[in-house]
């Protein structure tokens, strides 16, 4: 079959899809709805039904542009409507948890983005409910994309088949500059009763996701410092991307900023590795570099976001030559690879917007067989843990503090 026409069977059901939001990840999420069904051979196909936002006016140009059929100007309405089987959640995280309970209660999928809520407390509401909801056949999974980029799915699976041996040490950064100005404007990102958190939250939870995905490993304590490098930004300005250009000088409004600018922490994980970490949106040239490495007995493989079709792979095994020593270079686009060979031939690269159609493809391959999909919001809730753990921490001068929220000394 040539990998350029549609793959859905047509004779598959169709799954119909509610979205809730809009903007950055509501493009990227209807982008991966389109696209999966064209390029997969998938159990269900999914109808982009309906997309809600609290402006009718806008909410109806972007059903325009993104290919919504209806529109809502109430996610409640959506959650109610009978023609929704699924329920996309791409809007900040003060309302994840009330959007995604309701949904589940109404006996519609979920598929939510990360990190799964602004509090444990909410997580672990989240977490239950879509446990419970699992066992009558209705499936919550939360959006931790990046899982499925070729090549972190490709290390996850070398870690898995003992190629790096015994992990000892992980590295894990995720920069980027877009508040590098301190006149950047005033965004929901920088509201904690919004966002949850500021860097660590929006970049730092993908870097922990991704470090346990890649080792099969959880992250059991920490040690952390928190920075918020500009205390006070535009009010109003050119909204751009994440940020844009906000108005300088004296007489301008400015508001509070009450997340933080920049995070790094030290961590150990659950079967002995020790790891340290670094979230930052100041980080002046790096745009989006989210990277890891991970050090084993026999090997290490090192991944940068920035340029994401390679895995860099070190083998250090017995059978190694002493006189070609050094980090491979895979291009991850083989037909063998994760996902790989249903996009274009070898070395023709993939970009951003295909890890969300991956995100696509793995739910409804899960809610078409009737099992739970990965991430669960059991996982993310691991992860919102370990989020409170390192904003803990932080806050009581880089204090050890266990995953569970314990004080004390290093396990």
């Amino acid at each position: 079959m040539s990998t350029h026409e549609s793959h859905t069977a047509t004779d598959a059901p169709p799954i119909r899809i509610g979205m809730v939001g809009h903007a950055f990840m509501g493009a990227a999420h209807s982008h991966a709805w389109r696209t999966a069904p064209r390029f997969f051979d998938l159990p269900l196909v999914p109808m982009l039904s309906v997309l809600a936002g609290r402006d009718s006016v806008r909410v109806a140009a972007a059903a325009r542009r993104l290919g919504w059929a209806g529109t809502e100007t109430d996610w409640r309405a959506l959650v109610e409507r009978d023609d929704v089987d699924l329920v996309d959640i791409c809007t900040p995280g003060d309302t994840h948890a009330e959007i995604a309970i309701a949904a589940l209660l109404a006996g519609k999928h979920v598929l939510c983005e990360k990190p799964l809520a602004n509090s444990v407390a909410e997580a672990e509401e989240m977490a239950e409910v879509a446990a419970e909801a699992a066992t009558r056949g209705v499936f919550a999974m939360c959006g931790y994309s990046y899982r499925r980029t070729p090549a972190l799915a490709l290390a996850r699976n070398m870690v898995r088949d003992g190629k790096l041996g015994t992990i000892r040490q992980v590295r894990a950064q995720y920069l980027q500059d877009w508040l590098s100005d301190e006149n950047a404007p005033l965004t929901w990102r920088m509201d904690k009763a919004k966002s949850g958190s500021g860097a660590l939250g929006d970049i730092g939870a993908h870097s922990i996701d991704a470090a346990q995905f890649v080792t099969g490993q959880s992250i059991t304590g920490v040690s952390a410092i928190m920075e918020t490098f500009t205390k006070e930004r535009p009010v109003g300005g050119d909204f751009v991307g994440l940020g844009g250009s906000g108005a300088a000088g004296a007489d301008v409004e400015r508001g509070p900023v009450t997340v933080d600018d920049a995070v790094i922490f030290s961590a150990r994980f659950d079967g002995g590795p020790i790891g340290v970490f670094e979230a930052s949106r100041a980080a002046l040239g790096r745009k989006n570099a989210m990277r890891l490495e991970v050090n084993g007995s026999r090997g290490s493989i090192a991944f940068d976001f920035e340029d994401m079709n390679y895995l860099n792979y070190y083998d250090g095994g017995s059978g190694a030559d002493p006189d070609s020593l050094g980090f491979r270079r895979i291009n991850v686009t083989e037909a063998h690879h994760p996902y790989t060979g249903n996009w274009w031939p070898v070395g023709h690269g993939l970009g951003y917007e295909h890890g969300f159609t991956h995100q696509v493809v793995d739910l409804l391959t899960a809610v078409g067989a009737g099992t739970q999909p990965t991430p669960s919001f059991s996982d993310a809730l691991q992860v919102q843990r370990v989020l409170a753990a390192v904003e803990h921490s932080a806050g009581k001068d880089s204090r050890w503090t266990s995953v569970d929220g314990r004080e004390g000394q290093k396990q």
